[in-house]
């Protein structure tokens, strides 16, 4: 499956669990409920894959990235009522990190959701 086709898939997912859920939970609660349309619709899933970040050979940090779909495209996941730059530079460090291409930051925001497409900086 290309990415474009998963990140449609999980584009949708997104707004159907929106639209059941609407706006006001934790990320937590539309992570789990996420994962549960991606299953349903046959995608691969990583809950909370976690992610090292090295300098000069040594690991300087860990974090853990929401979603990883297919084992292509990162999912990172907000509750806000905006979205941050930061929250962008975020995805794009995962996307480098784990050099992969192609990342979705998707905001469960008061106006709807919201889906940022971030790229690894040497697709661009």
């Amino acid at each position: 499956m290309e990415y474009e086709d998963i990140t449609r898939e999980i584009i949708g997912a997104a707004y159907k669990v929106y639209n059941q859920l609407g706006f006001g939970f934790l990320e937590s609660v539309y992570k789990k409920a996420l994962v549960i349309e991606l299953t349903k619709n046959d995608l691969a899933v990583q809950e909370e894959m976690p992610l090292k970040v090295y300098y000069d050979d040594h690991e300087v940090g860990s974090f853990y990235v929401d979603l990883f779909v297919e084992n292509e495209v990162i999912v990172e996941l907000k509750s806000v009522r905006n979205l941050a730059k930061e929250h962008e530079v975020q995805l794009v460090n995962y996307l480098s990190a784990l050099k992969k291409d192609i990342g979705l930051l998707i905001n469960f925001g008061p106006s709807g959701v919201k889906v940022k497409r971030k790229y690894r900086e040497s697709i661009l």
